[in-house]
């Protein structure tokens, strides 16, 4: 079975030397020194500053919308993993739609602009599969109308925007360390707190409000613990090896393809992690066309996003995002990772070519 991909195991031997530190320290959890090294070498591995882990991504993005104080409607793209809508609509915040770029499938900042009312208190775009969103432009919307800026970076690890790290934009960024992802803790996630203030505040409210013994304000019980830290030190040292064969594969799919199906565009001042291969397909029809020729064969691509998300029943009445929804319809992501072989990809690459022609 070759699924669209599959988590990224380091060495045994590696992971159980630190698995030997935590029976060696007892410290299974409350910012023990496995999760502390992570952050340090994570803030080397970025260029960043301010990174603090926690228990899965879509936390890291709850807390962002309490840290910031989030209140009304935020503006939001429809083009993203349902977290992203799902955990506004769980604080209690309003998700305010604008339609993507249908090349870039990101926000598109005009439509941003379009949607900005009294109420809106923040915009929350997606780097969508590691593609930088128009950083600068959004950056100028949110000073005009001031608005805070939480990035969705979940798929953005290791990405650069113009010599710096994407992360450092905006307010917030949240990253997932979910198992699919490129770089993972087996569960996990991480902010990136561009203010040392909001930071110290951050750390209160992922444990509970508690400051050196003391209750400071409410919180929530969101940290990390070794086990999961101990991945994240394990693969964080393999990550070279890991993008290299990534990037073969993803330069293989995009040689074999050219002209049969369209591609994303890519931010031409943005680095590539080569996370995800989505291609765009004439109609869903084709899709669907495609997507059972696959798994007829045992390969198993997604449909990655799909729905666009103001179709979602919850979140009705919504004005109809039609560029979103044109992609989502259209949209297959490819298998990659790091074990996938030149010869999987060869026979995936086939069967593609005899469908589409």
């Amino acid at each position: 079975m070759i699924n669209v991909t599959k988590p990224f195991l380091p060495n045994s031997e590696v992971y159980k030397s630190y698995i030997d530190r935590i029976y060696t320290s007892g410290w299974l959890t409350n910012n023990g020194p496995l999760v502390q090294e992570l952050e340090k070498k994570l803030e080397e591995y970025l260029g960043v500053k301010n990174i603090l882990l926690v228990s899965n991504g879509t936390l890291a993005l709850q807390v962002a919308y309490k840290l910031l104080d989030l209140k009304g409607e935020v503006i939001t793209t429809p083009f993203s993993f349902v977290a992203t809508t799902s955990s506004l609509v769980w604080e209690h915040l309003t998700p305010i739609f604008a339609d993507i770029d249908s090349e870039t499938f990101n926000i598109d900042p005009e439509q941003i602009e379009r949607h900005v009312t009294p109420v809106t208190s923040a915009i929350l775009p997606v780097h969508v599969f590691g593609n930088s969103c128009e950083v600068e432009k959004i950056e100028s919307i949110a000073i005009a109308h001031n608005l805070k800026v939480i990035y969705d970076a979940a798929h953005a690890f290791g990405v650069d925007y113009k010599d710096k790290s994407v992360l450092e934009y905006g307010d917030v960024s949240t990253v997932s360390f979910h198992a699919t992802k490129l770089f993972h803790t087996i569960e996990g996630g991480a902010l990136i707190i561009r203010d040392d203030t909001l930071y110290a505040k951050a750390k209160r409210l992922i444990n509970f409000g508690y400051e050196e013994g003391e209750i400071n304000g409410p919180g929530i019980n969101s940290k990390m613990n070794e086990f999961s830290a101990a991945m994240g030190l394990a693969i964080l040292d393999d990550m070279d090896g890991i993008l290299e064969k990534r990037a073969l594969i993803w330069n293989r799919y995009r040689e074999a393809l050219q002209g049969h199906v369209e591609f994303q565009k890519m931010n031409k001042h943005s680095t590539n992690n080569y996370h995800y291969f989505p291609i765009i397909l004439r109609d869903e029809d084709q899709v669907l066309k495609v997507q059972q020729a696959l798994n007829d064969a045992n390969i198993f691509p997604r449909r990655y996003f799909y729905p666009s998300l103001d179709t979602l029943d919850y979140l009705q009445p919504q004005q109809p995002m039609e560029r979103s929804r044109d992609i989502a319809n259209r949209i297959l992501c490819l298998p990659i990772y790091p074990d996938l072989s030149e010869n999987e990809q060869s026979g995936i690459i086939k069967i593609l070519n005899r469908e589409l022609n």
